[in-house]
Order: C-alpha cells, then sequence, then structure tokens
C-alpha cells in the first residue's frame, strides 16, 4: 500500500530523477540549456553566480520603474479549459481520503503542474483576462492555499507526479522573454511546500535560479505580486529560503547534495530571490514580517570579516558576499564586523602614530596609541568640546577618559560614566540644544538658530565614539533621525552636497510631535471646504526665543490659500521644514561629527533601526536572563547571599533595575547580544558586612559582602545603587 504523510521522505532523488528519465525519454536527450543538477550524476554544468553588483544593497529598483511598464508583452500562449474548482478539489479529497482510491487526486496533481501552461489553468482567476498589472497577480490565492495544504498529506506517487511536473516545466527551453504566466508560474512554484524538505532542493535550486536570472522588469512584478501574500505564507516563503541557505553552508548530511563546487550558484541564487521577498516587504507600511525576520543566523558562524573584505574589494566583479544582502546579516554578526573594522582602523592610526614618532627620532609614549580625554566634572560639556576640537586627528584610537583630581584608572567605567553625564548634561531642557516631547517621550533638535553649532557636532562625535568603542548610551532620539544620520552612509566627498536630508513623511511626524502629526492627518481627511474654513497659506510660523517667526513653504508662499487641492502638498512640505529644512544646519554638524569617527564601509551594512540598537542597545530588561548568565567568584549560586540576592532582584521596580544595571556595568541598557552580553559576574567582598556594595564597571563586576539576612542585603544595596557617582581606587 501507498503510504501517505507530511513526514514521509521521498526515496534517493537521484533514484527518483532515474523513473522519470525511463519514463520521459526525450527529456534525457534534449539538449536543453538548462540541465537540472541531480546528486550522483557527475556530468554537471557549473553555472555562473547570480547575484547583485557588489556595490549594492538589496536595492531592487521597483521605484524607478514606470507603475506600468512599456515593454513589449509577449502574446500569451491560450490555456487550457480547466473547470474544478476549490469546493471540487476538496470533495476530490475527502472521498480519497475514505475510500483510499487517490486516482482522481493524482490526476489533478500530474495535470495541473505538468506545465507552466496548465498552473495557470488551474490557478488562474479568470483565464480569459491577461492579469498584466502590478495590482493583481490573477491567481487564485485560495485554491493554491487549499491545493498546497492537502499536498503533503498525499501519498507519496502523487507528491513525485507534482515534482516530476515542476522538472518538466523547468526543463523547457525558453524563446523570448517570459510572459505574465511564466511568472504566476514561478510565483506559485515557489509556494510549494515539499520545497523544505532537502531532498527537494536540487530542483528548488533550479527554480531559484531561473527566478534569480529574470529581468529587472519582470523582477518588478514578483515584488508587487509577493506583497499581496498572507503574512503566514509570506514568512514560511522567506524562512524556507533562509533553511536552504543555512543547510547548503552547514549541511547535515552532505551527502544528501552535489559538491559545492559544482552549485556555487545555489546561495547567491536564493539571496536574490530572498531580496525580492525583501523589497516587497519594505513596501508595505506596516510591513508583512519584522526586518528581523530576514536574519540568518547561520551567517553569525562564518568568517565575516572575509565576505566583509571580498565586499570592499572586488567592487567590479561578480563574486558574491552576503554583504551584497545585508538584510540577511543579523544585527550581532554586523555589530561584529563594525567592531573589527574599528578596531583595524585603531590598530592602523595608532601604528601610524608610531612610526611618525621614531621617523622624527622621538621617544614613543603609550598615551600616543590612545585618544586621552582629560575633563573637569565642573566643565564636563566644555572641557569635552575642547578635547575633542583640538584631538580630532586622533578620533579613531581607543579612548580614554581621565576626570582632573580622581584617582580612577580608565580600564573601561570612566569611559562609561563620561558618556552618562555628557549626555546627561547635554539633553537637559535648559541647555536649549534639544527639545523633549512628552508625548513621544523623545529628545528633537532645536530649531533655534546660533552662531556656532560645534555642540551639535559633538553629540554626533559622541554617537560615533559609542559605536566605535562598543558603548551604550541612553539617548531617546526618534526612528527618523537614523534615517537622516544614513542619508547618505557614506560622507560625500563635495561638501556642497547636501548631508541629513531624507524622504519624511508623516509617520515620521507621528513618531516626535503626534499631536501636530495628528492635526495635520485631520487636514488630509477634512471633507469641508479646507480654503474657506482653514484659512491657511503656505507660510508657518515658529517661535525662537520669545520671537515669532514666519517660514514660507515654497516662494511666495504667504500668497498661497491651502485648499482640497494643494493640502497634500501642503502637508509634505510642512513635514520636510520641520524634520529636515529648519534643523538643517543644526543636523549636518551633528551628521558630519558622527561621520568623523564611524566613517566606514559597514555603515552600509545597517538599517536606521540597527544603527540606534548599536548606538542605545536595548531598553528592555530581562533580569532572570541576566541571572542566568552571571558567573560568580567566591560565591555558588546556590548560596544563601545569592539567592537573597536574585528574591530582591526580581522584585525590583524596573527604575532599581536600571539603577543596578548602571552601577555594576555603567550603563543601564542592554548591548545587542542580550544580557549574556554583558559577561555580569559577582564576587565574594571578604569586607565586613556594614559595608556596602563596589562595582568595577570596567569589568562588569559586583562585589557583595556575605549579608546575614535579605533585609540587611537589600536596604545596602538600595543605598549603593542610588548614590553611585565617581570613582576612586583603594
Amino acid at each position: 500500500g501507498l503510504e501517505r504523510g507530511a513526514k514521509n521522505q521521498f526515496s534517493t532523488f537521484s533514484n527518483f530523477i532515474t523513473t522519470i528519465n525511463q519514463k520521459k525519454e526525450g527529456i534525457g536527450n534534449r539538449n536543453s540549456p538548462t540541465q537540472l543538477v541531480i546528486p550522483n550524476i557527475k556530468n554537471v554544468r557549473d553555472l555562473p553566480p547570480i547575484c547583485l553588483d557588489v556595490r549594492q544593497k538589496q536595492r531592487i529598483s521597483i521605484d524607478t520603474l514606470p507603475q506600468e511598464l512599456k515593454a513589449p508583452v509577449p502574446p500569451e500562449p491560450s490555456l487550457p479549459i480547466r473547470t474544478k474548482t476549490v469546493k471540487d478539489f476538496q470533495d476530490d479529497v475527502e472521498k480519497a481520503k475514505s475510500s483510499g482510491d487517490w486516482k482522481a487526486v493524482h490526476d489533478f496533481y500530474s495535470t495541473t503542474f505538468d506545465s507552466f501552461l496548465e498552473i495557470n489553468a488551474a490557478f488562474k482567476k479568470d483565464t480569459n483576462s491577461p492579469f498584466n498589472t502590478i495590482e493583481d497577480s490573477g491567481i487564485n490565492a485560495k485554491f493554491v492555499n487549499v491545493v498546497y495544504d492537502a499536498l503533503l498529506n498525499t501519498p507519496q506517487d502523487v507528491q513525485k507526479s507534482v515534482l516530476k511536473g515542476i522538472i518538466n516545466g523547468l526543463l523547457q527551453e525558453w524563446k523570448g522573454p517570459r510572459t505574465k504566466d511564466d511568472l504566476r508560474a514561478y510565483c506559485i512554484l515557489l509556494q510549494n511546500p515539499q520545497f523544505s524538505n532537502t531532498s527537494t532542493y536540487v530542483i528548488y535550486a533550479h527554480l531559484l535560479r531561473q527566478i534569480a536570472a529574470l529581468t529587472e522588469a519582470d523582477h518588478h512584478f514578483l515584488v508587487h505580486w509577493s506583497k499581496k501574500i498572507s503574512q503566514r505564507r509570506f514568512k514560511q516563503l522567506v524562512d524556507r529560503l533562509l533553511q536552504f541557505i543555512s543547510l547548503r553552508l552547514f549541511p547535515a548530511k552532505p551527502e544528501e547534495f552535489p559538491p559545492m563546487v559544482k552549485c556555487t550558484w545555489w546561495i547567491p541564487s536564493a539571496a536574490k530571490v530572498l531580496a525580492l521577498f525583501n523589497a516587497a516587504n519594505s513596501l508595505i507600511s506596516p510591513p508583512i514580517v519584522s526586518y528581523t525576520d530576514f536574519y540568518n543566523s547561520t551567517l553569525d558562524h562564518i568568517d565575516l570579516m572575509e565576505e566583509y573584505h571580498n565586499w570592499q574589494c572586488y567592487g567590479n566583479s561578480h563574486r558574491f558576499s552576503f554583504c551584497q544582502y545585508p538584510f540577511i546579516i543579523s544585527i550581532a554578526a554586523k555589530k561584529v564586523i563594525i567592531q573589527r573594522d574599528s578596531e583595524q582602523q585603531m590598530i592602523s592610526i595608532a601604528r601610524q602614530s608610531l612610526v611618525d614618532k621614531v621617523s622624527r627620532r622621538q621617544k614613543p609614549d603609550m598615551n600616543m596609541l590612545f585618544l586621552n580625554v582629560k575633563v573637569r566634572r565642573t566643565h564636563l560639556v566644555s572641557d569635552s568640546l575642547d578635547e575633542l576640537a583640538r584631538k580630532r586627528a586622533d578620533l579613531k584610537k581607543k579612548l580614554k577618559v581621565t576626570f582632573v583630581g580622581e584617582a580612577g584608572l580608565d580600564m573601561g567605567g570612566l569611559t562609561k560614566e563620561w558618556f552618562l553625564l555628557l549626555i546627561r548634561q547635554i539633553f537637559h531642557p535648559d541647555y536649549g540644544m534639544f527639545t523633549y516631547h512628552k508625548d513621544s517621550h523623545c529628545h528633537w533638535f532645536s530649531s533655534f538658530k546660533c552662531d556656532n553649532y560645534s555642540e551639535f557636532r559633538l553629540v554626533g562625535a559622541l554617537m560615533g565614539l559609542a559605536v566605535y568603542n562598543s558603548i551604550t548610551l541612553d539617548i531617546r532620539f526618534p526612528p527618523c533621525c537614523y534615517k537622516k544620520l544614513l542619508s547618505p552612509p557614506i560622507v560625500p566627498c563635495d561638501h556642497n552636497t547636501f548631508v541629513g536630508i531624507c524622504d519624511v513623511t508623516l509617520d515620521d511626524l507621528f513618531q516626535i510631535m503626534p499631536e501636530l502629526a495628528h492635526g495635520l492627518s485631520e487636514l488630509l481627511s477634512y471633507e469641508g471646504n479646507v480654503e474657506e474654513d482653514f484659512y491657511s497659506t503656505f507660510q508657518v510660523f515658529q517661535e525662537e526665543f520669545g520671537v515669532i517667526k514666519s517660514y514660507n513653504l515654497k516662494p511666495n508662499g504667504d500668497k498661497i490659500p491651502v485648499t482640497n487641492q494643494n493640502r497634500k502638498e501642503y502637508v509634505q512640505l510642512y513635514v520636510d521644514f520641520l524634520l529636515n529644512k529648519s534643523i538643517y544646519k543644526q543636523f549636518a554638524a551633528f551628521y558630519y561629527g558622527f561621520h568623523s569617527v564611524c566613517a566606514s564601509y559597514a555603515l552600509l551594512l545597517l538599517r536606521p533601526e540597527e544603527v540606534e540598537i548599536l548606538v542605545c542597545g536595548s531598553p528592555e530588561l530581562d533580569m532572570s536572563a541576566l541571572q542566568r548568565s552571571t558567573q560568580y567568584e567566591g560565591y555558588q549560586k546556590t548560596d544563601l547571599t545569592i539567592r537573597y540576592f536574585w528574591d530582591v532582584v526580581l522584585g525590583f521596580s524596573l527604575d532599581l533595575q536600571k539603577k543596578l544595571l548602571h552601577f555594576a556595568t555603567g550603563s543601564d541598557r542592554v548591548p545587542v547580544g542580550g544580557m549574556a552580553d554583558l559577561n555580569f559576574k559577582i564576587s565574594k567582598s571578604e569586607t565586613s558586612t556594614n559595608w556596602l556594595p563596589v562595582a568595577h564597571t570596567c569589568f562588569n563586576q559586583l562585589c557583595l559582602p556575605p549579608y546575614k539576612n535579605k533585609k540587611e542585603l537589600k536596604q545596602k544595596l538600595i543605598i549603593g545603587i542610588s548614590n553611585a557617582e565617581g570613582f576612586g581606587l583603594e
């Protein structure tokens, strides 16, 4: 009898292919330009890799193409007439399950998947309509889903008949450009759940290869059609592609696949198809799935720096690198690339300083290898500004901070506190550089005009130094800020080029000034007469130091009324004025400050959201995760003092937990890798239990005396973490 079920493994695929070839002798003899790569077959053609230009960043040119492409459309061949409906198919499946006779179901699957024409005949909503626009793929998605959901629960011969038909379709000789029916067939075949099984990967690879090799115009259609797929199925498609890449890199059973040298195009093809889904995901707001769903954590275990250097060095070649598709690389992996790139730059700068000293016959000094910042606590901002301005050539050296009059040695802790105190002072409302918006709980640049914007440059440099030195900052900028910071990601050579200017929308304004954004949204949806009821013009007003100033959003804006016809333009210009033009000089200084430290091609790999995580870390604390990863010195995790400690800490409010984290590590934010990346350690302090706990923030170490009871431990711990500023040496 025939076995059925999703868990059944296919027999070795080479045997299956041999059976197909015996039944279809013509296929084996045909000199097709697209031969299948089959395991255990030696005469395999090594196909060229398919990838984007090495300097591209997952950019599928979907926006540069017109809505309706004017390219000549090849005529669609007439489709066979197929009348089976979803209900008919479901009835056939139910009858087969009850009777054990699967012939009708087998015939449907073998006929439907025998060619691209048959696929369209079965699944096209109307065989008489062309469906040649990006808005509607013409695919009966419900029927496709029902057919695929039933497939894995059919007997093996039914499942094999589907794969046999797919092979027939892929082996077809193509003459001329693809038709929209061909694109529809590719879109449907990609959703086949059989491709989650490694025994089908040879066929899957060739399907991906053909899709990757389509023209840009064809990709344009596939991208727009893909965004209509349901969230669950879209994520399944993405996960299937990520799994394909992972198992090709690290196969559980290498004998299942052809030798890597014979299929170097597998991973580039999969990455390019994945880029199409990433482009589709980015077209929708909110996106279908989170950008983190495209991360492939398997890549954390490959030589990332080799990938990065290939990407940097082979700009004019077609050599593949995962850095061409940065959306696949996790934020943890990108952090590794940025850190190592930073370390290499630090070493290079320090080496050059040493060579310069020796060449001038001067005695080398260890301090020349570092960016040494000496500041007074009472003049923190001015001293920091002076130090960074004087030592601009040393910004890419390892940072060391000294507080004048204090004995602390900077092994990392002083640097953390310098960042914390400086950020706290600069962002204070009284300082006037940034405005805090209570509704959105974030800071934004003050639009007040001034003669010198060097302090904004200092804030940018601080953010750059934080990323460069792997320090997390407690800065609350909206996502729009990081989008502007990457506009462009590489500083232009022409200093007349505008920087920090990006496309902004009402959604961006909602994240900063939700009340104003809501008012503009109401204006857009207002059903009355805008000109008569609002009596507004293309002129806006801002208060600066108690004086009301007016600004025209366009030439002669004060004479142009806002009407129902031009209100969209008014809102867009107003948002652009608030987020770009009114703060241009402030943000440009901030941009140049950041890039004076962080100038690196590695920034091309980052999304704005990822820059924010690198700068600020995550504000979400998981003390249970910290408990699991904590190391102990002088204590065991079962000791009474340690049990008291975690009972107290887990019962703390979020504010006290943040204070504890800041006390022990110098920051109340969680790094990219989570709590485990803190390498938090609790050491036994052999001092009197009358003493408060002590922390070595350089090493994320808490020294805890063996307090006699939980009440005493809680009291001393709260006093310690609530009064923790300044450093000393024992």
